[in-house]
Formats: C-alpha cells, sequence, structure tokens
C-alpha cells in the first residue's frame, strides 16, 4: 500500500512539473530566440535522441564525465589493416576527443573508422564492447574456478560453504532445479555446464553494463545474435529422428495443410527460436537504459527552456533515474534466467517425445 502510495504522489509530481514547466519554457522561448538573434549567434540545439545513441552504443572508448575542457577518458587500441598501408596499431586518443581529427589517413566518423582518401580498411580494433566483454569472461573464470578449489578442498561439502559459495551456490541450485531438470528431465546434467556458462556471462555482462561510463554490451544485438546462435547449435545438436519427422512430416495433419505447415515449422526451429532469444535479451537491456538516459536529459531539456524549469525538475528527475536503476538490478537478473530458461525449452523441445522418451516427456532425476 505504501509502495504504490509512493508512486502515485510521483506520478502526480511528474506530470504536475511536465504541465506548469512546459508553460514556462513556451513563455521564455520568444526571448531566447531574440536574444540569439540580437547578437548574431547561433545556439546549439540539444538533441537527446543522439545524445542517448551516442552513449549506448559501441565506442573506441570508455568515457566517464566531462569537466570543462577535461575529459575523463581510457582510449582502447585501433588495429587496423589496409591493402595499401598494411596494418597500423595506435591509441584511439589520436583522434582527439570527440573523434574530430584525422590521424595517419584516418578518421573516426560515427563511430566507425575510415580511410580520409576513401580506400577500404578492416577494422580489427578493440572496442569498449570487446573489452569489457573479455573482461566479463575473466571474472567469470576467476570466480568459478575460486569456488571449484574450495569445493575440491572440502570447503562446502564437509563445511558451510564460505566467501563467494554462499552467493553462487544457490543460484546454481535454483538453475539446476528450476530451470534444466524441469525442461531436460533425465538429461539436465548434460546441459547443466552449458546453461550455467549462459546464466552468468549474460548476468556478469548485465551488471557491468549499469556502471556509468561502461557499455551496454547485452544491448548490442551482434553480442545477443552470437549467443543465439550459440544456442541454435546446441538445440539442432540435441535433435533426433523423432523430432525431424515431425518437422518434415507432421503426423496427422492433411497433405494441403503440410504444405503450409513444413515450412513455418523449419522457420520457427532455424529463425524464430534464435529471433525470439536475441530480440528479447537486447530489447530489454537497451529499453532499460534509454529510460534512464531519458530521465537525466529531461533536466537539460527543461534547463534549456529556463533554468527555473531545469532545477525544479531535477529532484523528480534523479528519484525516477534512482528508482529505474535499481528496476534494472533486477532486469539484469530476470533477463539472464529468462534466455536460460528458453534455451533449456528449446533443447528439451528438441528431443522431446524421442525413443528413449515413449511417453512425451523425460523423467526428472535427483542431482
Amino acid at each position: 500500500m505504501v509502495a504504490k502510495s509512493i508512486k502515485s504522489i510521483l506520478v502526480a509530481v511528474f506530470s504536475l512539473s511536465m504541465v506548469l514547466f512546459s508553460n514556462m519554457g513556451y513563455a521564455q522561448e520568444p526571448a531566447v530566440e531574440h536574444t540569439t538573434e540580437a547578437h548574431g549567434a547561433t545556439e546549439e540545439k540539444l538533441d537527446p535522441a543522439k545524445i542517448i545513441m551516442d552513449h549506448i552504443k559501441d565506442a573506441h572508448e570508455f568515457h566517464f564525465f566531462s569537466v570543462g575542457d577535461f575529459h575523463a577518458t581510457v582510449p582502447l587500441p585501433v588495429i587496423l589493416y589496409s591493402p595499401t598501408k598494411g596494418v597500423d596499431v595506435f591509441s584511439s586518443a589520436r583522434f582527439g576527443h570527440g573523434g574530430h581529427d584525422i590521424y595517419n589517413g584516418y578518421e573516426l566518423s560515427e563511430g566507425e573508422i575510415k580511410a580520409a582518401d576513401g580506400s577500404k580498411v578492416y577494422d580489427f580494433s578493440l572496442t569498449k564492447n570487446v573489452v569489457q566483454m573479455i573482461l566479463a569472461l575473466t571474472v567469470l573464470v576467476l570466480l568459478m574456478i575460486g569456488i571449484a578449489k574450495k569445493y575440491k578442498a572440502g570447503i562446502g561439502v564437509t563445511s558451510a560453504p564460505t566467501g563467494w559459495q554462499n552467493a553462487i551456490e544457490p543460484v546454481i541450485t535454483f538453475v539446476r532445479d528450476d530451470v534444466a531438470k524441469p525442461n531436460l528431465g533425465k538429461k539436465a546434467i548434460k546441459y547443466l555446464p552449458y546453461l550455467l556458462t549462459v546464466f552468468f556471462f549474460i548476468l556478469i555482462n548485465n551488471l557491468f553494463g549499469l556502471i556509468p561510463g561502461s557499455a551496454n554490451v547485452t544491448g548490442n544485438t551482434a553480442f545477443t545474435a552470437v549467443l543465439a546462435i550459440v544456442s541454435l547449435v546446441v538445440i539442432l545438436g540435441s535433435t533426433n529422428g523423432h523430432f525431424w519427422g515431425h518437422i518434415f512430416w507432421p503426423p496427422g495433419v492433411p497433405i494441403f495443410v503440410k504444405v503450409i505447415l513444413i515450412p513455418i515449422e523449419l522457420l520457427g526451429v532455424l529463425v524464430i527460436k534464435p529471433a525470439a532469444l536475441m530480440i528479447r535479451l537486447f530489447a530489454n537491456m537497451v529499453a532499460g537504459h534509454i529510460i534512464i538516459l531519458s530521465f537525466i536529459s529531461l533536466i537539460f531539456i527543461f534547463g534549456a527552456m529556463t533554468k527555473v524549469a531545469g532545477l525544479g525538475f531535477s529532484p523528480v528527475s534523479i528519484a525516477f533515474t534512482v528508482f529505474i536503476y535499481f528496476i534494472e538490478i533486477l532486469v539484469a537478473f530476470i533477463q539472464a534466467f529468462i534466455f536460460t530458461n528458453l534455451t533449456a525449452v528449446f533443447i528439451g523441445q528438441a528431443f522431446e517425445g524421442g525413443h528413449d522418451d515413449v511417453d512425451g516427456h523425460a523423467d526428472a532425476v535427483v542431482i
């Protein structure tokens, strides 16, 4: 009840602020335009859409904040191959802040490195998505190896678990009991290593993406597409003759319906299922970042109308930003679970009803 009341109050304050500050902004707008014309200067318009897209897309540097002419950034290595120049390796800082400089015949335009003379160039640079993915993989490997060594030494087996074991063990048990067993039955133990790897890899990247200045790796279609393709390979590797028999010749269906149904079933296996895995993860992780950045941008949008509006709306915007940020932490876990669970469901469907499963479902086992 208290949560609903607070939510209602915040919505009311937000709506009232929008109405009041919008009216104030429209009242001040002619004066701003007149002042600009009087001084003969062209003031750069605020473009929230461009700012938001620049923050969520890949880049050749980690940018944390700017204060005046000081920019807190971590430049990343640029690795290029040109048929005419050969291999070039240098720091992305050579392009200057904003990437407006030309270095060694190369320029950075809209996040893409091109040759200034228009010749062909192949980019193998370590962008922030790639670097952060490597860091996430390193954290995952070191974390799991450390926990495995503890179990091997008997900690958590003959005695109580310690450290990260207390946090990781319930998650592993959850994936085993609520994802693998219900969907894969007696084959759960076979696919559990893959499901756990996918779950923790997505989760770590989701959480890393919430750190200010970091990359939103799971909000990149290239990343989610590769994960979906890997899952598709595992799904196809789990199929049997019974499965493909139902795909290419559905039983109990008239022939004229089979002509329509067969291509649909093939599309479902080869396209729709991996697309569902890819788009669901990508869309949900991008949406959260866009919402957070939108609330922050509202401060500057109202501030561009009048300083009073910007200052007045700041507490409301910050409150909503913090609220959505905590929601995004929950979403990071939920999306890792959904991707893993859907993968388990699709794998289970691949061998369900085979000759080793007469009843159409596998028997659950105790692991």
